[in-house]
């Protein structure tokens, strides 16, 4: 009788590619990707708003390590620009730290992983 299953001579219907030196790559891809991430996350990244009334440092893993208002952007009657400039500032720092790791993560080119 012939040979049972479709695959002829072990891995040869995967185009003959080594699975242990494809595992070995693969773990090696993923233990950068592990430090590449750690390094990202202990990076601080800073922004402003409204001309630097308002400051913000953040870690690269999104942790928020200091806020500043400046006296000048507290005004009693209008609470809710102050809340614009404080969420403004946030969400800068934030697109900062995804710019950072998208460039960072974009050289391992995964389809699907950024």
């Amino acid at each position: 009788m012939g040979k049972r299953g479709g695959f002829s001579g072990g891995f040869g219907g995967f185009g003959g590619i080594n699975m242990n030196q494809l595992m070995k790559e693969a773990k090696k891809m993923q233990a950068d990707m592990e430090k590449s991430q750690s390094e990202i996350s202990t990076k601080e990244f800073e922004a402003t708003a409204g001309g630097g009334v308002v400051f913000v440092k953040m870690t690269g893993d999104k942790k928020i390590k200091e806020l500043t208002i400046k006296k000048e952007a507290v005004d009693p009657e209008d609470v809710e620009m102050l809340q614009d400039l404080i969420i403004t500032c946030i969400n800068e720092a934030m697109r900062k730290i995804d710019a950072e790791t998208a460039s960072e993560f974009g050289k391992y080119n995964i389809p699907g992983l950024m």
